[in-house]
């Protein structure tokens, strides 16, 4: 009997820990409303599509008969190519969209978040707007939307850009404790509701190469959005129907001209992987840098762009 009463009082402590912590680190879901003014500014503008609000920004000539289509991350946004798009538009016509279940856009209608289900997005968005030809970048998750993107519907996809994008099957060095949370299926009651926002500094701080250009307003972006109502729950709904590497038997059917990025010092997706692209892809170019990680585009966006201007004018 002693046992027993001893394995209740445990149960009972262990327990009254799991509450304190859930207490402590409570983060109800952020309303839209509550987003907007802060991470909606103009340029941006909302697009019905699909049964969601869309969250984008479509900037730079109209008359531009390729505009670039920039499309980000898991559990990033359409701001992580905010550096990029504002260079570009003095002579670009550029579209940065938040994809469904992230950022401003939110949760889809369908809780659909695989690859397939991607690429219509985006092709439907290009009908929307009612471009018929684009240069696609693709950053991680975007990076294969991109690229499966430009093998389903070749004549739409003039240029590729992939930066440190998924394809291969993952050899993942170290993942974020954001991601490893969201992967763990018996948490995912508590991780819909509680969701530290030091968990979240680690995480960012992981992808970036240089930890130092993870400044507090970054931070409070990557926190705020993936609070949006739905997106976490979304998160975890990405991660359980990702098939990562299924299809890189396909990437030898692209047939663009693709420029590679990869950051040297990510910990996301080996670097090793921007070369493996190269030798599926019979017209690549592979650009590395130093210093920079799983996010090269937003942590050093003046440095990357130099390689995407030369590309674009070729």
């Amino acid at each position: 009997m002693k046992w027993l009463k001893r394995l209740w009082w445990i149960g009972l402590l262990v327990g009254m820990a799991v509450s304190l912590l859930v207490w402590a680190a409570w983060e109800p879901d952020r309303q839209l409303g509550q987003l907007l003014a802060r991470w909606a500014p103009e340029p941006s503008t909302f697009l019905e599509l699909d049964g969601m609000q869309v969250h984008m920004r479509d900037t730079g000539p109209r008359n531009d008969p390729t505009p670039i289509v920039l499309l980000h991350g898991m559990a990033s946004s359409l701001h992580s190519y905010e550096g990029w798009q504002t260079s570009l538009q003095d002579q670009h016509r550029v579209i940065s969209v938040d994809l469904p279940g992230f950022g401003l856009t939110g949760p889809s209608p369908q809780g659909d978040y695989r690859i397939d289900a991607y690429t219509r997005f985006v092709l439907r968005l290009l009908d929307t707007l009612g471009v018929k030809h684009v240069v696609l970048v693709g950053n991680a998750l975007g990076g294969e939307v991109a690229w499966q993107t430009a093998v389903l519907a070749p004549e739409r996809v003039r240029k590729l850009v992939l930066i440190d994008s998924d394809g291969y099957p993952p050899s993942v060095l170290s993942m974020p404790m954001a991601f490893q949370v969201a992967s763990m299926r018996g948490l995912r009651w508590v991780s819909e509701r509680i969701l530290p926002r030091a968990m979240v500094a680690i995480s960012l701080r992981s992808v970036f190469g240089n930890d130092e250009k993870v400044t507090s307003d970054k931070i409070d972006r990557y926190f705020e959005l993936i609070l949006r109502v739905g997106n976490r729950r979304a998160l975890f709904q990405r991660m359980d129907q990702a098939q990562f590497g299924a299809s890189s038997a396909l990437i030898h059917r692209v047939q663009q001209p693709t420029l590679v990025i990869w950051g040297e010092r990510d910990e996301m997706i080996s670097p090793d992987h921007g070369g493996l692209f190269c030798q599926d892809i019979p017209r690549c170019q592979l650009v590395t840098f130093s210093g920079l990680g799983h996010l090269p585009q937003e942590e050093d966006a003046e440095r990357t762009l130099r390689p995407l201007r030369d590309f674009l004018a070729k």
